[in-house]
């Protein structure tokens, strides 16, 4: 009897343990999902906060980019206020936002549709997709190398203008880029044929997860293209649209590399925009505080922008779902 209760005392030493409380376990668990998040927010924090907290600091001093800050707290922001080119490089903004957002989004929509449920479906899907890399291959481009080939073909002895001879339109041959009237509507055209593409690859990835049934039903019932397009197509792939429109946003507010490689911004400002007018500022100009000044701005505004759009996106979801 004393072997088997020397041997039994283990097992209810182990069985009558206590386990940890629930509230723990959960604790333990929070810890080891936030060390999986530490790396990527120490990243963060080096990469994107320091310099954020950098360049806010800066807004509030006038320096040129040698020797030490001179704080002068808001005239910076003060000087922003009647600054014409700043308020120009964000009505330039505007019209960026109709070329890489409003466009792209509307056309691309449509071109998805068409692809997926037109030519994907009468052809081969094979089609369809080739189709959809030839519209996406802009987007693979260096936004360096497009706007140099652009350029090349809208100067005033390039391929555009030599076209137009050939064809016999002679008199329409003009400096594109180099005349305000037409400068910015030429930047906007390839903006255009740079940005349609991404659209068009996320809303046909949508679409693949929309029941084919409902189309087939659509279909039987004789609804046309245009009402399938309107009752099925525009109402499933809504939280893809709210996707594209707030990434394609952010694009065109800040975008840089075009006008860099196509017009630095001229001529005479037609085609400034604010990261391009905080870069001349910063680095040409030496106005390091100044320069400080439009980028934060610029953040702010793209930060006011997004939680925006987020707030939508969650309002249009909680009405489809009848909360």
């Amino acid at each position: 009897m004393a072997l088997s209760d020397a041997v039994a005392a283990p097992e209810r030493a182990t069985t009558s343990a206590p386990a940890p409380p629930a509230g723990r376990r959960k604790r333990r668990g929070d810890a080891a999902y936030w060390l999986y998040l530490l790396p990527g927010a120490l990243l963060f924090l080096l990469v994107i906060g320091t310099p954020l907290v950098a360049t806010g600091y800066l807004s509030l001093t006038k320096w040129s980019g040698i020797g030490d800050p001179t704080f002068i707290g808001l005239d910076n922001y003060r000087n922003l206020l009647h600054d014409e080119v700043f308020w120009t490089s964000f009505r330039n903004t505007l019209a960026m936002i109709v070329a890489m957002v409003v466009v792209p989004t509307l056309v691309g929509l449509v071109l998805a549709a068409v692809l997926f449920d037109t030519i994907g479906r009468k052809f081969r899907p094979r089609t369809a997709a080739a189709l959809r890399a030839a519209f996406y291959l802009p987007q693979v481009l260096p936004v360096v190398v497009a706007g140099i080939v652009w350029g090349w073909i809208l100067r005033p002895d390039g391929a555009f203008n030599g076209l137009l001879q050939a064809v016999g339109l002679s008199s329409l041959r003009h400096d594109w880029l180099g005349d305000p009237d037409t400068a910015l509507p030429a930047v906007m055209a390839v903006m255009i044929w740079v940005q349609i593409g991404y659209p068009v690859v996320v809303f046909m990835s949508a679409l693949q997860r929309v029941d084919p049934e409902l189309y087939e039903a659509a279909e039987v019932d004789g609804a046309g293209w245009w009402h399938r397009f309107r009752a099925i197509t525009m109402a499933q792939i809504r939280p893809e649209t709210f996707v594209v429109a707030l990434t394609c946003t952010i694009a065109a507010m800040k975008v840089f590399g075009p006008i860099y490689a196509l017009t630095r911004g001229g001529p005479e400002n037609a085609t400034n925009v604010p990261s391009y007018f905080a870069y001349y500022t910063f680095f040409k100009k030496l106005q390091v505080g100044y320069g400080s000044a439009i980028s934060t701005v610029l953040t702010l505004i793209i930060i006011a922008v997004s939680v925006l759009f987020i707030r939508m996106q969650h309002r249009s979801e909680r009405r489809d779902r009848g909360f």
